[in-house]
Parts: C-alpha cells; structure tokens; sequence
C-alpha cells in the first residue's frame, strides 16, 4: 500500500490509477493533487437527472456542477482524460430509496444499473486549499492529518420537486487575522464553492457541536482560530436521500473524485472583499464588497458634517454605520424606538428630529421583507398611531407598522418584553435601533440639549436596551446628533468634554453601535441608504442567502422605491406640522427641522444621499 508522503505532488491521472488499484492506505483526498480541482460525485437514474441539474443550478455554493454525463457514460472526457467513475473514487455510498446501505470501493457490480444512470461532477472545497495555503493560513485538517469537518446546517436549500434538503457545510478553523485573506483566497473560486457563507459561531446555523460533525473527522481549532464554514458539496448526497429514489450512488464524504483540471484564479474582483465583526455574543462577521463599503462611508461622512457648531465630529467612530448596517442586514426582526420631548412647555412635547428618520429605516426595512416593530412612550402612542396611518396613506410605508409601548413593572420587566415568555434564548428582536431617542444620564435623569430634566415625560425605554446587552443573539445601534440621545453612552466620554453641558446631559446607556449625525433624521436616511447598498451587493447578498437560491435582483425597484425621497420627506415633515410637532432648536412649526430649513438643507442632503446609493 502506498502512503500519503508526497500525494500532494502526483499528477491527477496518476493518482486515479493507483486508486484503482486500491493501493492507497488513506481516507480521503483532502491535500491530494495540489492545486487541482477534486470534483464531489453523484450518480442518479436519468429520469431524475434533468430535475438534479435544475436543484444544482438553484443552489450553485453548494452544488457548482462541472460536468453532466450521459446516461451509462462512465467518462468524462473535460475533466479529466482517462478515467472510470466506476473505480476512480477512494470509496462510494450506495442509497437504496433513500437510506445508505453501504460502502463500496468500487462500482464495478453495478455496471448494467449504471447504463441508465446518469453522473453529476460536483466542485469541492479540497480545490482551494492550495490558494489557502499559498496565501498564509494554514489548513487545520491537513496539519492533522485528517479529514475535514461537515455539519448538517438548518438553511433550507432551494427545492426542486423532488429534490429538497437542509445545506450542508465543511469547517475550517482559520485565525482571525486572516479571515479577509481566506475570502479573497476562495471568493473567485466558485468551482470550489466560492467565499464562506458563515464566519463565527456554529449555533448561528444550527451546529451545536462542532466536536461531533455529521460527516468527517473533527478538526481542532487553535486559540485565536475562528470556524470558517463553506457550502459542502455532501449537500447532494442529502438531498439523495430525502428524494428516496430507488438506487443512487455518491461518492463517500471526502474521497473526492481528482481531475485534471488546474483550479487557477480567474477573474478579478471589484475591490478586495472585507470581513467585519458585527457581534461578539455570539460572535459573528460578515462579508461586504470594498466597493459597497466605499459607498457607505460616503453616505457616513456627507451626514457627519456638523450644521449646528455642537461638536460632534469629536463624537464620530469610522465604519459604525457600516458595522451597524451589516449587524441590521442579518436581524430578522427590528424595534425602533424614537421621541425627544424637548419642548416641555408644549403639547405635544416632540421635535421632529426623529420620527421621519425612523420611518425610514422601517419603510426599507419593510421593503427588505424583514419584521419590524416602533415602541414609544405611552402618552404619545396616540400621536405616533396617527403619524403612522398618514405615513402608509403617503405611501411612506407600504403597511402600518405594530406600536409598542414599555412601562417598568418588574425587574424582569426588558426581559418579558424583549423574549418569548421572558426567556433569553427566544428574543423576539435580533437588533435595536434608537434614532433621537431621550437617553438616560448618569443620575438618572434625561435632559436636553439646554440640561433640562424632562424625565417626566420619558418612559424608561432604556431599560430594553440595557437588556438586550445581556440577550445572546440581540444587537443595537443609536443615532444621534448631540450626545444626549440613547446608545449615545458609547460615546459619554468625549460628549462630557467637547460637547455643551456634556457633563451634565451625556446619555449613559450604549449601543453597540453608534451613529452620529449633523441631524438624526440624516441618520435614518443614510441607514435606510446603507440597507439597499448592503442589499444589492453580490458578495453581502451571497452570503446573507448562504450560496443558496438566486439573488433577488428582480426586488430592486422595490426596495430603491423605498428609500427616502425629497417629495415623501416634504409630504411626512407638513404632517408632522399639521400635527404639532415642532423643530428641536426654534420650537417652530415651520418646514424646518433642528432650526434648518427643509428646502435646499434637508431636502438637499436628501438629494445627495441618493445620487451616492445609485452611482
């Protein structure tokens, strides 16, 4: 029997021959025929065939097909030139209606089965370990000589009647420094399932071990290491199964199928891939293209300038809203919480710095087919109800959205509010958003910007948000202009020393992100504007969808549609008048908000923020 030791370096049709011969004393072809693509197996009654090449196309991160064969054809001449489906695997599965009934090293039995069968030559990850490799990181499988680690997950893949399965992924343990090197190694690689679909925490797939892979060996993370998981192509062999056919062969996880074919790069991306970290628990990144980034730092920096002389260029932190839209992208289900009572000698108390920003980012959320919910205080539910109904009839939002309000009756009170039955691994929100929100200072007052307590009208709506800190699975993001607006507290520190009555008003609770505006309204604006970028990015889009179903390139309309507008803006700031609710520096009810006027300030920075999203 032959041993590894030099396998990396014999060409493909070598290699397939001593395969034949059964003299390899391994367990698969991880490491094997470097730099050349391995190619996962599966073999299926022509009848079923057309309906498989459909499921493969409908989910190509999993399932890149490189060849189709004909019916009994045991060849396939562009792959590779002298080979035998038959033997040329290290060993196969045989699923007799839908359950395995063995392993097989070779085919040969089957041959008058295999006349009416059809083979499926599928990508494999092994392809890009040598682009790994040569890029700095290492492969923790091949460093310990196993096979790699693959995990059943619970992503639906796309169904084809009568092929339907959950998407299955390998792991590997890649350091956090190198995360962004191994998207770029294997983004342009899409033979070999492309860039990774999940970074950080299994769970998040619905892996709840990853010592205990479905198929595979486990693979040891070293301290620093992150589990990277990539589209396996074993998802064929699932959905083998679940389609029960009579007869079907696969080949056995890991022993790959060697072609001849060099796994070259091609192509070229826009702009190198980046990788940001938008939680800690549980810990997770995401993918966004340079480009797209881009795009959403210029949207951050047109809304950071500073109108009002406050200061605020000392409050900024760069890439926040990149990192907070990117956290936004993923959550399923959003709470929006606005309302400032500066004006306390009127009814009604509100500026209307806040409810238009709020609205929309709950229209493009909307829009994004994402849930979405406003919690507000009590003694303004009437007045936002009203703003909420004239909003769909303008044609702001496409439905009304649920109106919350939180009042403290128990300690567990966030907690009841936030989770299922006040369970913490059931929240009901994923991300929490407080545009021009009152926060809460360090005594446990809210005063605005003139350090006038105006707790009275406040409901502790703060309270959700420290909660959510505590919540696995729940993130927040604050926006605000002047320092004194919830999740502002992440910023507390230089809100005390560079912004007026800073020390007194500075809001003390944080967020995990922070967003800080010229006006807050232009913070809502830009969120909205940074969802569509985030959505109509091929490489954010494909790892939002895992690698599985198609792009929704056909929403785009709809979801541009749904992006603020001067007319919609002009139409919602006249409601907010007719309703009473007054600019936040000049208490005037006039087209103004913040004490700038809407036309050729609002309504241009407005103007702006569009141009930028549809360059």
């Amino acid at each position: 029997m032959l041993l590894t030791r030099g396998l990396k370096s014999l060409l493909p049709h070598v290699l397939r021959r001593i395969i034949r011969l059964n003299r390899l004393s391994i367990s698969n072809t991880s490491g094997m025929a470097e730099g050349y693509k391995q190619a996962n197996v599966v073999i299926l009654h022509k009848s079923l065939a057309d309906d498989f090449e459909k499921f493969c196309h409908a989910n190509d991160g999993p399932l890149p097909l490189l060849y189709r064969s004909q019916p009994g054809d045991w060849k396939c001449p562009s792959l590779s030139s002298d080979s035998d489906i038959r033997t040329d695997c290290l060993q196969y599965r045989v699923y007799e209606h839908g359950v395995c009934t063995g392993s097989l090293k070779s085919l040969k039995e089957y041959s008058e089965q295999l006349k009416d069968m059809v083979t499926f030559y599928l990508g494999c990850s092994f392809s890009f370990e040598k682009a790994v490799l040569s890029a700095g990181i290492p492969v923790r499988n091949v460093e310990q000589k196993c096979n790699v680690s693959m995990y059943k997950t619970a992503v639906p893949c796309y169904s084809v009647s009568p092929f339907c399965c959950n998407l299955v992924v390998t792991m590997r343990p890649i350091p956090e420094s190198k995360l962004e090197a191994a998207v770029l190694a294997t983004s342009e690689l899409k033979e070999a399932h492309g860039a990774p679909i999940h970074m950080g925490d299994p769970g998040l797939l619905g892996i709840q071990d990853l010592s205990k892979p479905d198929y595979g060996d486990p693979v040891h993370l070293h301290p620093g290491d992150i589990p990277v998981f990539w589209a396996c192509g074993v998802t064929g062999a699932e959905a083998v199964i679940n389609c029960r056919a009579p007869l079907a062969f696969t080949h056995s996880p890991g022993c790959m199928f060697i072609t001849d074919l060099k796994n070259n790069n091609v192509g070229s991306l826009r702009g190198v891939p980046q990788v940001h970290c938008i939680s800690q628990d549980p810990l997770h990144f995401s993918i966004v293209s340079a480009e797209a980034a881009q795009k959403i730092k210029t949207l951050e920096t047109l809304i950071g300038i500073d109108p009002g002389d406050r200061g605020i260029i000392h409050l900024q932190r760069q890439d926040e809203l990149l990192k907070a839209c990117l956290a936004i992208s993923h959550a399923r289900s959003v709470l929006i919480t606005t309302g400032f009572p500066t004006h306390f000698t009127y009814e009604p108390p509100e500026e209307n710095d806040g409810p238009p920003g709020a609205l929309a980012i709950a229209a493009i959320l909307q829009a994004l087919e994402k849930e979405v919910a406003i919690v507000t205080d009590q003694r303004a539910m009437d007045l936002n109800k009203k703003i909420i109904e004239e909003a769909v009839q303008l044609g702001i939002l496409k439905k009304p959205i649920p109106l919350l309000n939180y009042q403290r009756e128990s300690a567990d009170s966030a907690l009841m509010f936030l989770c299922d039955n006040g369970n913490s691994g059931r929240p009901r929100y994923d991300h929490l958003i407080a545009i021009e929100r009152a926060g809460m200072a360090a005594d446990g007052n809210y005063y605005n910007a003139r350090k006038v307590n105006i707790k009275h009208l406040v409901d502790p709506i703060d309270e959700l948000f420290l909660a959510a800190q505590t919540i696995s699975g729940v993130t927040t993001t604050g926006v605000g202009d002047g320092g004194n607006e919830l999740g502002m507290g992440k910023v507390k520190d230089a809100v005390k020393k560079h912004i007026k009555n800073g020390d007194v008003i500075a809001c003390d609770v944080e967020a995990d992100f922070t967003v800080v505006a010229g006006v807050s309204n232009w913070g809502g604006y830009a969120i909205a504007c940074a969802l569509y970028v985030l959505r109509t990015c091929e490489v954010h889009d494909r790892y939002l969808r895992k690698a599985v179903g198609f792009p929704q390139s056909s929403q785009k309309m709809v979801w541009l549609s749904a992006l603020p507008s001067v007319s919609k803006e002009e139409k919602l700031l006249k409601t907010l008048v007719r309703h009473g609710v007054r600019s936040g520096k000049t208490a005037s009810l006039e087209m103004e908000v913040d004490g700038l006027p809407f036309y050729n300030t609002h309504s241009l920075m407005i103007e702006k923020l569009l141009q930028e999203v549809q360059k």
